[in-house]
């Protein structure tokens, strides 16, 4: 049992740093629903809004929202996917984790009964009871800090999967997307995105998250869709590019500048494989597979 909150990456500071720059800024370059990952494009003519809510409609999918009836999304960013998650009539109890301020105003400017946000790591999260389906989309990336070691980073992300064990029901499922190192090494990391763009966090390694589910959690789905992050962030620099004048009013040219240049650079890690995007399925390995929940 833990006597105290565990010291991750990931602080609150650290991501109202990113996520709370100005949440007009962001409706200039993202998608209307303001989805800040990875979208799951299909065809050249596919458009960022569609390829967003199939990415949404796909974690929904493998954490078997729609036979759920609570679900808890660990860094729900603005909220596009606990909106989504209400329209499921199954689900009667739907609560999301941030640190940002911002954020979390956002989800509660819903009014949706059925949602709750709240202010809080998964580290702080102290459930009533526990839940049928948990996705975590983009938040497991600020679990480490760029000084932790393999060992302190596996015990960290080890935690973290127990932890969502514990929460969910017998037969419950997990979703995860996370950014990941590809071929680049820790130490070749960009100094300007750890510095500038996402201070105090640490990419994983896929070797990391299977040494840290090992035992835990049973991996059911793994795909790495890299490409689909580059033409996610390719899509973003086009917006960010059209509207760069509302933006330069908004921000200033620094903050401009700067997420012109952080927007390129991760779109050529993930073109050449330097980091890559997983999109992973999960389910407690202390629980047995029925053969309905095989269906």
């Amino acid at each position: 049992m833990k006597t105290e909150q565990p010291d991750y990456g990931g602080s609150m500071a650290a991501v109202q740093y990113h996520y709370d720059v100005s949440r007009d800024f962001y409706r200039l370059w993202l998608d209307e629903s303001l989805t800040y990952s990875s979208a799951l494009w299909e065809g050249e003519d596919d458009t960022l809004a569609a390829a967003q809510q199939r990415k949404i409609d796909h974690h929904l999918r493998e954490a078997r929202a729609d036979k759920a009836e609570s679900l808890l999304d660990v860094g729900c960013g603005w909220g596009a996917l606990v909106r989504k998650a209400s329209s499921y009539s199954g689900l009667k109890r739907i609560v999301g984790l941030t640190l940002s301020e911002d954020q979390a105003d956002n989800v509660r400017s819903f009014g949706i009964p059925q949602i709750e946000v709240r202010l809080e790591s998964w580290t702080q999260h102290k459930p009533d009871r526990p839940y049928d389906s948990i996705i975590s989309v983009g938040a497991f990336e600020h679990f480490a800090k760029p000084e932790d070691s393999r060992e302190v980073k596996i015990e960290t992300y080890r935690d973290f999967f127990a932890t969502c064990s514990k929460w969910l029901t017998p037969g419950g499922r997990m979703s995860l997307q996370t950014f990941v190192y590809g071929t680049m090494r820790n130490e070749e990391a960009s100094q300007f995105i750890n510095e500038e763009i996402f201070p105090a966090a640490d990419l994983p390694r896929l070797d990391e998250i299977a040494a840290a589910a090992d035992g835990v959690m049973e991996v059911t789905y793994l795909v790495n869709h890299r490409l689909h992050y580059a033409r996610t962030y390719d899509a973003w620099a086009r917006n960010l590019r059209r509207r760069r004048d509302e933006a330069v009013k908004l921000v200033g040219e620094t903050v401009t500048e700067r997420y012109e240049r952080y927007l390129k650079q991760t779109s050529i890690g993930f073109y050449t494989g330097k980091i890559g995007l997983l999109r992973i399925s999960l389910r407690p390995t202390d629980r047995p597979v029925s053969e309905t929940s095989r269906m």
